[in-house]
Formats: structure tokens, sequence, C-alpha cells
């Protein structure tokens, strides 16, 4: 192989592994943030996970990068280990798609449909077409790369050196190794079986050869998952075990088969005059024929993968991020990174939230029973509060400037609101978990009323972020239910003020304690307020999906 054709052949791979990038990054536009409701509808039955893993990777073309969504889609708690082993199963369906369209030779047509995709991107306005376009672009591109790569492998038919090189992956052993290696290091099944196409459309590989070749390249693929989960928590680890077991059994399966059985010669007789096609036979074979061993003993390869990955006391840890632990997420343009952004950043709020009430209801408790002693509790989680909103707007920053479509940008611009109103709460509850020591140190007694007053406000703020709790930040049914506790907020606030006034006619009330009941009366006002725009935000979210 000359320098000339040394080039096309690495031309031919960016191209390929290029418009493979596009492919997923348009699909990302178009459903990215959709992907959640997608799961959570058709993955709750086994098959039904098989049908969307094999689907989406179809599309997407690319096993890993589905691979990759769900060991996020686990990390974040979207899908659980069970649910992920049938999506895993059906990824590895998926992506034998690949082959076969390369099989079909449809060399002749791709630049007709990667112009037809750039006329889309290019002068279309509409998002959802453009989206289109940069998928059918994306396809063009890749199978102009897999053409460039097989006119550039031609001249390896006729190297010594190479053919005999190429009759050593006869060895199973050595084929698996070779196929294993070589995939992991371009992290692309896809482009790994698409060079062995290429390689055997030249004639520089047998098929008996490369079918060895094809088993590892199915193992080599985990290697993408398997980086994927540094930094995740078990269960999500545990995912990317799955896979690999899923592809280990296969292939020592169909290795003994391929020597103790004739179902290569079968296989081959298939299509005897396409080699390429007849590699695509065998991938499709292998996955389905494994899918459908595993398939049933998915909840073995569950329980297997937690063997392997006992679950482990977590130490504990000081101010911390619980779900947006893994920065490199928001910008690695994986496939299903919105949904899962969205995902981890939607629970994260949800616990500032259940602090910023506990903070609210224990400040309330604070005045009420004249105690200084939960003021140390209070700051603490005030400044976790803050840390948290610190946290949290880096993220959803960092996120926004790649987030792929309009939705989910307007999504996570409503979470950065709502963390900023979630702050605020905590500073009014530390406002108010302030005036217990000032009553303290002025000698104020708060009289029966005036305590039965802010027991009536400690408990109405509780409702209020209750509710908001109960509906785990997700889309309010009612606006109302929020709309009109803040109104009673302020009604309250109006009455009690009246009422104030009255006690300090009568003597029953004293200047300074007048003041500082004042003080909580606007706090208490302010955590209605914070509450109501965290609502309209929600049903912001709510138009959004």
């Amino acid at each position: 192989m000359g320098l000339k054709e040394f080039a096309s052949l690495l031309g031919g791979l960016a191209l390929f592994l290029y418009g493979m990038n596009m492919m997923s990054q348009g699909m990302e536009a178009a459903a990215g943030n959709k992907m959640k409701q997608i799961l959570e509808r058709l993955t709750s039955n086994r098959f039904m996970g098989v049908l969307v893993g094999a689907v989406i990777t179809a599309i997407i073309q690319s096993s890993s990068a589905t691979t990759v969504m769900v060991v996020g889609f686990v990390n974040s708690g979207m899908m659980t280990l069970r649910q992920a082993v049938g999506v895993i199963m059906g990824a590895n369906i998926g992506t034998t798609i690949t082959g076969q369209l390369i099989a079909l030779d449809v060399s002749a047509i791709a630049p007709f449909i990667a112009f037809f995709g750039v006329v889309l991107v290019v002068f279309l306005k509409k998002p959802k077409l453009r989206n289109v376009g940069g998928i059918l672009a994306g396809l063009g591109v890749l199978f102009i790369g897999m053409e460039m790569m097989s006119t550039a492998m031609m001249p390896l038919r006729d190297n010594e050196t190479f053919i005999n090189m190429m009759t050593k992956f006869s060895n199973p052993l050595l084929g698996i190794l070779a196929g294993a290696v070589f995939t992991a290091l371009i992290q692309s099944s896809s482009a790994s079986v698409g060079i062995l196409q290429a390689l055997a459309n030249s004639g520089a590989i047998s098929f008996s050869g490369a079918v060895y070749v094809l088993f590892g390249q199915n193992i080599g693929t985990c290697i993408t998952a398997l980086l994927a989960s540094i930094g995740t928590n078990r269960n999500a680890k545990r995912t990317t075990i799955i896979h690999l077991s899923f592809n280990i059994i296969g292939t020592i399966v169909f290795t003994i088969l391929c020597i103790c059985t004739p179902l290569t010669y079968f296989v081959g007789r298939l299509t005897p005059a396409n080699p390429a096609a007849q590699i695509a036979n065998m991938h499709t074979i292998f996955n389905i024929v494994t899918t459908l061993l595993l398939l049933p003993a998915a909840n073995l390869l569950a329980k297997f993968a937690e063997k392997v990955l006992p679950d482990v006391e977590e130490p504990v840890q000081g101010m911390h991020l619980e779900y947006l632990k893994n920065i490199k997420q928001v910008r690695d343009g994986k496939f299903g990174t919105s949904a899962i952004n969205i995902e981890q950043t939607h629970r994260e709020i949800a616990r500032m939230l259940e602090m910023a009430k506990k903070n609210v209801c224990d400040s309330f408790s604070a005045v009420l029973d004249s105690r200084t002693a939960y003021v140390p509790a209070v700051e603490e989680k005030e400044e976790y509060l803050d840390y948290l909103n610190q946290e949290i707007s880096r993220y959803i920053s960092s996120n926004m400037a790649h987030e792929t479509s309009e939705e989910g940008s307007r999504i996570l611009s409503a979470y950065f609101k709502i963390t900023g109103n979630i702050e605020r709460i905590g500073d009014h509850a530390m406002n108010i978990c302030g005036y217990s020591e000032r009553l303290k140190e002025k000698g104020v007694k708060l009289s029966e009323a005036a305590k039965e007053e802010i027991s009536q406000m400690q408990k109405t703020c509780e409702e209020l972020l209750g509710i908001l709790l109960n509906e785990k930040l997700e889309a309010l049914d009612e606006l109302s239910r929020i709309s009109a506790l803040e109104q009673r907020i302020d009604d309250m606030t109006d009455d009690y003020r009246e009422h104030m006034l009255k006690r300090i006619k009568n003597g029953t009330c004293s200047e300074e304690g007048s003041i500082l009941f004042s003080e909580m009366l606007t706090d208490f006002e302010r955590i209605g307020d914070h509450a109501l725009n965290i609502a309209q935000e929600m049903t912001q979210i709510r138009l959004v999906e």
C-alpha cells in the first residue's frame, strides 16, 4: 500500500466516523430530551427493551453510543439495571444494520443522500427538518467514507506480507484478539466491521478467517462503555459488565460452533459472491442468536454483575453534588446526553429543595421554641444551599452551551431560575432562624397569639413546599394549587400585621417584638413568592415536554 492509498484509507475512516457522529448529533437534536419519556414507556418489558435498543442503534448506527447512553441512564436513575439488559441486547442487534447496508452496496447513491441531507440543513429553517437533514447527510458521508476505504484496500490483496498476516487470523484466538484490540482502539464496532467488510471485498481476507475477527470486534466495542462508566455509580458499572458478558458468552458459543460445525460454510453459501454480505449476515446471526439465548437469563446476568460488583458502603461526604457528579457528560456529545443531564439536574434540584424545606421548618421551630440550638444546623444547611446553587448553576450554564435542542435549552433555563429561587428561600429561612437569637438577646417573650400565628406560618410553608416536592419537581397538574396557597400567605401576612398592631395598642407586644414579627412576616411572604416562581417555571417545563 502506497502513501496515496494509506492517505485515502485514513480519509475514508475519518469520513465514516464523522458521518456516524453527524447522525448521532441529528438524533440528539431531534429527540434527545424526549428519551426519558420513550424509555419510561417502553423499557418496562424486557422484550420491548430489546426492540428499543435495536431501533435506536439502527438509526444512529452505533451500539457504543446506545450503550454509553444506557450507562448514563442507569447512573442517573432513569433506568434500572434489569431494564438496561434488554436495551443492551437490542443495541447489539441494531448495530448489525450498518453492515447490512454496506453489503447492499449503496455507495453509488451515497453522494445523493449526503447532498439531500445538506440541502435540508443549509436551506431550510425548520429545526426538525434540519435535524433530519443532519441524519441523512451523516448517512451519506458514512457510505462515502466506506467506499474510500474499500478502494484504498484493493492493493492489499496482492501484498504477500499482508496476506500472510491475514491468514494467521484463521487461528480463532489470534482473530478474536485482533478484532477486540482494533475495535477498542477506534471505539466503533460499526467502523471496525466496515473495515473488515472492505478487506473482504478486496480479497485480502477470507470469510473463514474474518469470522473470528468479527467475534472479537463485538468484545472490543465494550471499551467505550467501560470508559464511560468511570466515575459513575455501581449500577452503571454493572451495566458495562452485562454488556461485556453478553459479547464474551456469544463469542465463546459461536467460536465453538464455527470450529465444530459447518456454520461458516452455510452462512457463506447464502451470498457466495458478496464477501461483505457474508460478514454482515454472520454479524446479524451472532447477535440475534446470542440475544435469544441470553434474554431468558437476563436476571441472571444482572445478578452476576451484582456479584462481581457488590454494594459497598459509601463514605460520608461533605458538601457535594449527589447526581451531577460526572461533568464530562455535558461535553461528550454522546446520544442521550440531553435527557441524562436534564434528569440529573432535576434530581439535584429536588434534593436542594428538600434541604430548603427542612431549613424553613427548623427556622420557625427555633423561633417558636426560643431555642438558638437550631442555628448551627440551619447555618450549615444554608451554606450547603449556597454551594448547590453555585454548582448547579455552573453545571446548567455549561450544559446550555452544548444543548442541541431548543426544548432542552428552555428546560435548562427554567431549572436555572428554579435553583436561584430555592437559594432565596434558604436565605429567608436563615433570616427567620436568626430572629431566635435576637429574641434571646433582647429578652423578648412572644405572646400566645403571636406563637399561634407563627405556627400557622410554619404549617403553610411546609404545605406549600411539600406540594412541590410531592410533584417531584415535575409538571404541576394545577398551578392554581400553588397560586391559592401563595394568595393565602399574602392574606395571612396582611391579617397578622393588623393583629400585631392591635397587640401593640393593648400592650401585649413590645416595640422590639413587633419589629422582629414584622420582619418575619416579610420573610414569610417572600417564601411564598419564590415558591410560586418555582411552580410557574415547572409549568413552563410541562408545556415544553
